[in-house]
Formats: structure tokens, C-alpha cells, sequence
């Protein structure tokens, strides 16, 4: 029983956090390894050989392992830290997120567009609402998150737009199934990254519209 008297509820594999020390699903963690050369480099696909260490999709919590020097520590050697680290995972962290949704897109379980995203709300199985971090709050607050639903507000037009194969978007959706899981771990662990940079990142109750 963890701290709370809630009982723990696990979701797939866990791993242990180097720097708050607690164990979580690995979804919510990104990975890294160590080079022979003792180059620490990001896994952020989880395919790369050698022992992981993980660290939490926290802006924070990478910050503090960069400064602590927690990498070498846990892999119990000196380890080389590339610079510009963090802001590297975030870029392809946003990379990796729109080409899902723009494979999403190309399966036709994606849409975009104020109208579009609209009627698929009111018609179909939606599984994620996206919305540009950088787009206008009234024009946002006029969709709805639906129950069950994950909204996020991690990319911005630009990125969605490049996701849609359009110059800009504000509005996308996602059908319920095919890619949308990972769509889902691919947001999560931008938003986590993308917080302290003063978007409006925070997953938003549900709204009416």
C-alpha cells in the first residue's frame, strides 16, 4: 500500500526514477543510456542496447539530474552529459508526437479544423483533443473535452500544422483506438517537459461548448 492508503495501480512495466527515487509505469519516464565512450544519450524509443537508466518526463527532475550529477551516479561511472540535453528530448519528444498524429492523420483517424474536430466530437468515439499551446483561449474553450477523452495543449500551430500537412493548426482530434495510446504517452511526456515554459500545457477538465 503506497503512502495515502490508496492501492497502487500499475499500468504495464515500471521503472524506478533516478532522482525522486520512486517506481511509476515507464510510459511516464524517459530512458538513457551510456556509451562505451561514456556519452550519456536519450532512448527516447527504448531500442537502444546497454542498461537504462530513467528519469521522470519532468522538466524539473532532468534539471536536478543534470546539476547533481545523478547520471554518473547511477550508472557508477563518469558519465558525459551532452550539452543542451533536455531541450534535445524536447525537440524530439514534439518531433516523434507529430509524426504520430500525422500517421494518425493519414490512417483517417485523425482530423483537424474548428468544424471537423466539432462534429467528430459530437459524432464519433474521440480518444484525444488537441489544441495549439499557442492558439486563442475563446477560440479554444468553444470545444469540449468529451468523458474518457485526454485533452492536451503541448504543440503549437505550427508543429500541429506540420502534423496535418498545413501551415497552422489550432484544432485536431483523434479517434478512440490505432495510434491514439500512443499519442497519448508521446503528449504526456512533452507536457511534462513543456510546463515550465509557460504554455498552456496542463491536461483541462471537460468543458462544454
Amino acid at each position: 500500500m503506497p503512502r495515502g492508503g490508496r492501492k497502487k495501480e500499475t499500468d504495464g512495466p515500471e521503472r524506478r526514477c533516478i532522482v525522486t527515487g520512486e517506481v511509476a509505469p515507464k510510459h511516464g519516464l524517459i530512458r538513457f543510456v551510456v556509451g562505451p565512450d561514456g556519452q550519456l544519450a536519450p532512448d527516447l524509443l527504448e531500442k537502444l542496447p546497454g542498461r537504462g537508466i530513467w528519469v521522470s518526463a519532468d522538466r524539473a527532475a532532468l534539471e536536478k539530474a543534470v546539476a547533481k550529477n545523478l547520471f554518473s551516479r547511477a550508472a557508477r561511472q563518469q558519465v558525459n552529459v551532452p550539452d543542451g540535453l533536455i531541450d534535445g528530448i524536447e525537440a524530439g519528444l514534439a518531433r516523434r508526437l507529430t509524426d504520430l498524429v500525422a500517421l494518425s492523420r493519414k490512417a483517417g483517424e485523425a482530423v483537424a479544423g474548428f468544424e471537423k474536430v466539432k462534429d467528430w466530437l459530437a459524432t464519433k468515439k474521440v480518444a484525444v483533443l488537441l489544441q495549439a499551446s499557442d492558439g486563442s483561449e475563446r477560440g479554444k474553450s468553444k470545444l469540449w473535452t468529451p468523458t474518457g477523452a485526454r485533452y492536451f495543449s503541448v504543440l503549437t500551430a505550427r508543429e500541429l500544422g506540420l502534423a496535418f500537412g498545413r501551415q497552422s493548426v489550432i484544432h485536431g482530434a483523434l479517434a478512440a483506438g490505432g495510434l491514439a495510446p500512443r499519442v497519448v504517452e508521446g503528449a504526456a511526456k512533452l507536457q511534462g517537459l513543456r510546463k515550465a515554459d509557460g504554455g498552456v500545457t496542463a491536461e483541462k477538465d471537460e468543458r462544454n461548448a
